[in-house]
Formats: structure tokens, sequence, C-alpha cells
């Protein structure tokens, strides 16, 4: 079982972060919470959903929810297709894929590089960054995938 709260640390003393594109814009997470990457492939809906969770797939024998990751965070619901991956997330023993565009990246990003989130009126959907990393080309948004993924209620922990 891996740590939640465990970080990939690069000799240099940077974090690793994987960039990806959702929802026309860019996002990371810590490395240390991807278990894999994986084509799209056709869920199984389940009635009564949320519309961010797309459905259900089975991997290697786990059900396992998918998540459209920009329609939680706020933008349109994407239309899932061949171009678009998956990235399976894992927190503690919970795991959920979340379909993104497109993966970019694998940032090293030191601590002079990460800002906190600033302090603006927000929506729902800004409680699931958890700050930002600094690049040259711009700001990418680190998601918060405790955040993101919530206790179950009657789930066992």
């Amino acid at each position: 079982m891996s740590d939640p709260k465990a970080t990939a640390v690069s000799s240099t003393g940077a974090v690793e972060f994987v960039s990806f594109v959702a929802g026309g814009q860019n996002f990371c997470i810590q490395i240390t919470q991807i278990r894999e990457i994986r084509r799209w492939a056709p869920v199984t809906m389940l009635p009564h959903s949320p519309n961010y969770v797309l459905g259900v797939i089975n991997l290697r024998g786990a059900v396992i929810p998918i998540v459209d990751l920009a329609c939680r965070l706020g933008f349109p619901q994407t239309e899932a297709s061949e171009r678009h991956v998956i990235i399976m997330t894992s927190l503690g023993e919970r795991v959920i894929g979340l379909l993104v565009d497109s993966v970019s990246e694998v940032i090293s990003a030191s601590s002079d590089m990460r800002r906190e989130t600033p302090q603006v009126p927000q929506d729902e959907s800004r409680r699931y960054i958890s700050g930002l990393i600094a690049q040259d080309e711009g700001m990418t948004r680190i998601v918060d995938i405790e955040a993101l993924m919530p206790p179950v209620p009657g789930a066992a922990a």
C-alpha cells in the first residue's frame, strides 16, 4: 500500500508531477499518486451517478470508477474518444480513473516553482486545486487527489 502523503523527490529536492491537459487547461498530479496511464476504453454507465462520473471499467478484476476530470472541475463535459487517456490514480487502497485530454510530461518542481493558490472568490470546483507550479510557459494547477476522492459513506476504510 502506498502512502498518500508520500512524494517523489528527485536528487535535487524537486517534487515530481505528471502534467496533463483536461478541458483545454494544464493540470498535474504528484507522480506517486499515479498507478498507470491507459488509453480510453468504453465504460459501463451507472444509473443515478453524478454527471462527472462516466461509469466504471473492469481493470484486472477490480471495478474502477472513471471521472471526467474537466467536468468535475467545472469545465464542460468531455466527449470521450480514442484520443483521450485515463490516468489511474490511487489514494491508499482507493483507485479512480481520471479522463483527460492528453498527458504532457513529467515536471520536476523545486520549492521555488510551487505556489499557493491565491485567495480569490471560489466556487465548488476550486477546492480540488492544492497549488500551482510556475513555469516559463505559464501556470500548471496541482490537482488535490484527496479532495477529489472523498471517503464514500458506508464504504470500508
